[in-house]
């Protein structure tokens, strides 16, 4: 399978607020979703710019472990094809689904249970 690299990371968070404070004010990210807000502390969902890679603040985190860990997030250029050469090369791999408008992902894991998706964008 070939892949457009690593385009996103994963960070499940509790305090959503304090981990966009830290990353945005402490080490000079900026927010790229959504932007200018004064308290982020109801948001589900945060983008932060890394460059080629962007790291996403997912809310709900519970510090399980292999849950709760960092996910990458490979990009693909065709999400069906890509799923299918990972069955096929013995990889399980859930469902495609929709995450968002415009977003196809599925998930899995790797030898040692580390979550990864691969995604398309439509």
């Amino acid at each position: 399978m070939k892949t457009l690299g690593l385009i996103e990371v994963i960070l499940y968070v509790q305090d959503m607020d304090a981990q966009v404070r830290f990353y945005r004010d402490r080490l000079g990210l900026n927010v790229s979703y959504p932007q200018e807000l004064s308290d982020y502390s109801q948001e589900f969902w945060v983008t932060l710019e890394t460059g080629a890679c962007t790291l996403a603040l997912h809310a709900g985190g519970k510090h399980r472990l292999g849950e709760d860990t960092p996910k990458i997030v490979l990009g693909v250029e065709e999400i069906e094809t890509a799923r299918q050469e990972l069955l096929e090369g013995g990889v399980k791999i859930g469902e495609i689904r929709q995450a968002a408008p415009g977003v196809l992902l599925c998930d899995g894991r790797d030898p040692e249970g580390n979550p990864f998706s691969i995604e398309m964008r439509t």
